[in-house]
């Protein structure tokens, strides 16, 4: 199976791809997608639109799996991140792929077994997963990763659940 993760940002936006052959977990693609900064909202939401829909008909992957804005303080940033994520989701819409949506906790549960962990545990983990002897940078890369992870995780849960 392989699994396209997405950590959505206007600004930033994580991508990355795993492969999931039974217990084994292998880096499949890894990008950070940056829009001019100085370009207007809509601007950036097409751009990003545009490098996301191709990136997924390059991979053609069995799911995309996205995290959730979460809305702290920020409601203005947390709106920013929606839109990313809409566009992610409309991206693997029009190419008949399933999207599958998670908490940023979750994520962060799934892949350090701990739901409260920083970026760089976070990381880490993503590296040692995946095999790995760097740090991914920028933490956007290793977020995207952690995402298609934890969808990985969470579908190996589900299939020992039905067993």
């Amino acid at each position: 199976m392989l699994v396209v993760g997405v950590d959505p940002g206007t600004i930033n936006m994580g991508v990355g791809a795993v492969l999931s052959d039974d217990d084994l977990l292998t880096l499949a693609y890894s990008e950070v997608l940056s829009p001019p900064k100085s370009a207007p909202l809509s601007d950036r939401l097409g751009w990003l639109h545009e490098r996301m829909s191709r990136a997924l008909e390059d991979l053609r992957p069995s799911v995309v799996a996205i995290e959730q804005p979460f809305v702290a303080r920020n409601v203005k940033a947390a709106l920013a991140v929606g839109q990313a994520q809409a566009v992610a989701m409309i991206a693997a819409a029009r190419l008949g792929i399933p999207v599958a949506g998670y908490s940023p906790s979750e994520v962060k549960k799934a892949v350090t077994d701990y739901g409260g962990s920083s970026k760089e545990q976070v990381q880490q983990m993503v590296s040692v997963l995946l095999g790995m002897d760097e740090i991914l940078e920028p933490p956007d890369r290793a977020d995207a990763l952690a995402v298609a992870i934890c969808h990985i995780n969470r579908s190996r849960a589900l299939e020992i659940a039905e067993l």
